[in-house]
């Protein structure tokens, strides 16, 4: 990376860190996800809320709800980043080589 580049991202990061603690500090904000809030609404306009189901199993604590999830992110995303990385050295290996799929040349050349 140049050095510009890498004074760009330090101060893009410096200001979002600065207004992170900046909003911590001055407002009794609760970082909280969006399902009780949902669940507050609906109770507001219906008067009455009802969960057609119930969890199998609840985390004992935020902190581990918050670690499954972003596991479950993580993973996602590197099932998804592998078959992008896969497709795409696919595509190269078949351009740059010209290597191509043995099964395809072999049932076209069957069928002749």
């Amino acid at each position: 990376m140049s050095r510009k580049l890498e004074l760009i991202v330090l101060a893009i990061f410096l200001i979002f860190a600065v207004q992170f603690i900046y909003m911590s500090s001055t407002t009794d904000a609760e970082y909280g996800g969006a399902d009780g809030e949902a669940e507050g609404v609906i109770n507001e306009i219906t008067g009455g809320y009802e969960p057609n189901a119930e969890p199998f199993w609840e985390p004992p604590s935020g902190e581990i709800e918050s670690l499954l999830f972003g596991l479950q992110a993580a993973i996602g995303a590197g099932v998804i980043g592998y078959f992008f990385g896969y497709y795409r050295a696919k595509k190269l290996y078949e351009k740059d080589l010209g290597y191509k799929d043995k099964s395809k040349s072999d049932s076209d050349r069957q069928s002749l």
